[in-house]
């Protein structure tokens, strides 16, 4: 019996479980059941191995943090990478987010398209690729981490206390035909003390979410004479507003919200706030910052104010985001986020954006980084991965770099391989969650060959 015919055996089974992963809400909680995060993730982890075991695997556990099923022998290990964790539920759902309900061919739940559907899918899919007796060289182990939507601290502590590296292996937590290249992410967080003088003193600003979403609204406070708002008015570009408030006024900008990887796509309210206030009669330190801010970053998505703007032909362009600000009459903070090419380090941005930073009177609070991932189109794992795709699917199967980042980047020698096809919604983190049926099973048999092939 071919392999995809075995695959195509497990269908009952693996929506069984599959529903049944989804009615156990495994979102992280600090709920002091002294899980790592949470007992509804523990609860789903022990499902997930429970199930495995039935299945005939061998399974492991590394102190609750990852869990995984194995099958074959032999010295070298493939893995494919999944999580259980899930984002929470939020509002706007037409029926219960953790119910695994199928309707119209779809399972719904939060987790169905992400992550769970694919890790059970390929849980299933090594159970074809066991009972069809294929002769393999490689273990194959199905990793399942518990962490990835709140920061991936489940891979760290699987490298740092002795878990397995695979010699290859993917994640289906991405996209089709095959993601190769991840830009770097950094976040910077920095400040700027303030002694203000003049007629026009800043008493609040505000504006933005998060580093990595482009803001859509900004405003600012300031303390003026009633006699200068006529004058801070006419100086005001399009689409943005004086509103008189008592003892001053408060300047609102808007803009265009977008996902900080394509800043592109948006208009920054934060940078046309602080364009603005740069043209207001402001005066000493509070001048200086605001120019600083407004020279060296205004709406750029690129950098190139800053001499950061880096690119190259696998990926493009750095991206830069001004995602937050905040202050008062004392200081204001900022927090960007920008992303560099996937052939580029850190070090070929970091160093000139913290002395423009340091030049300009900052202080950095705060720095996260998540370095870029480029695997060669040439190498061995991303030619078999493509090659499957392409015999699979018929469809042509050319590798992506992306500005966003997924769970590859978290373990060696791992790609991002499914579970999106081209062309269909991206359905992660929104409300009715689902994954059809049949692009599930279409999952199963992708990555039951792509086991084979990496493992054979």
């Amino acid at each position: 019996m071919e392999l995809k015919d075995l695959v195509e055996g497990q269908r009952e089974a693996l929506l069984a479980t599959l529903r049944e992963s989804i009615r156990i809400p495994s979102v992280r909680e600090e709920d002091g059941s002294g899980f790592p995060y949470g007992a509804n993730i523990q609860k789903c982890l022990e499902f997930m191995l429970e199930t495995g075991k039935h299945l005939g695997f061998t399974v492991g556990n590394l102190d609750n943090q990852a869990g995984w099923c194995e099958y074959g022998a032999g010295e070298e290990m493939v893995a494919v990478l999944g999580h259980l964790d899930v984002v929470p539920a939020g509002e706007g759902w037409s029926g219960d987010p953790f119910s695994g309900d199928i309707r119209d061919g779809k399972v719904f739940g939060r987790g169905s398209m992400d992550d769970k559907g694919p890790t059970v899918a390929a849980l299933y899919a090594l159970k074809a690729l066991k009972e069809s007796g294929l002769p393999l060289r490689r273990r194959i182990r199905i990793l399942m981490g518990t962490n990835e939507e709140t920061g991936s601290a489940d891979m760290k502590y699987y490298l740092a206390n002795g878990g397995e590296k695979p010699v290859m292996g993917f994640t289906p937590d991405g996209e089709y035909p095959l993601i190769n290249g991840e830009k770097g992410i950094v976040n910077v967080t920095f400040s700027h003390r303030l002694h203000q003088s003049g007629p026009v003193r800043l008493k609040k600003i505000f504006g933005g979410t998060a580093p990595n979403v482009v803001p859509a609204s900004a405003a600012a406070e300031l303390e003026c004479p009633g006699e200068m708002l006529g004058q801070i008015s006419a100086a005001l570009p399009e689409k943005t507003v004086c509103v008189p408030i008592s003892g001053g006024a408060r300047i609102e900008a808007q803009g265009v919200g977008a996902h900080g990887s394509t800043p592109e796509q948006g208009e920054n309210a934060i940078g046309r706030l602080l364009l603005a206030l740069n043209d207001l009669p402001l005066e000493g330190e509070l001048k200086e910052t605001i120019r600083f801010l407004a020279e060296k970053i205004g709406m750029e998505t690129g950098g190139e104010s800053l001499g950061i703007a880096l690119q190259d032909e696998v990926s493009g362009r750095l991206t830069f985001n001004l995602g937050t600000i905040e202050g008062d009459e004392t200081g204001l903070t900022c927090c960007v986020n920008y992303r560099y090419p996937v052939t580029k380090t850190l070090a070929d941005c970091d160093p000139k954006f913290q002395a423009e930073l340091e030049a300009g009177g900052f202080q950095v609070e705060k720095q996260t980084h998540k370095a870029s991932l480029y695997i060669s189109p040439e190498s061995e794992l991303v030619t078999k991965l493509l090659r499957v795709y392409r015999e699979e699917t018929g469809l042509p199967a050319v590798p992506k770099s992306i500005g966003g980042g997924t769970y590859a980047k978290t373990m060696p020698n791992v790609v991002a391989f499914g579970p999106v096809f081209p062309g269909d919604e991206v359905r992660e983190h929104k409300p009715d969650e689902f994954i059809e049926v049949d692009r599930l099973m279409k999952n199963a048999q992708i990555i039951a060959r792509a086991m084979y092939e990496l493992a054979k």
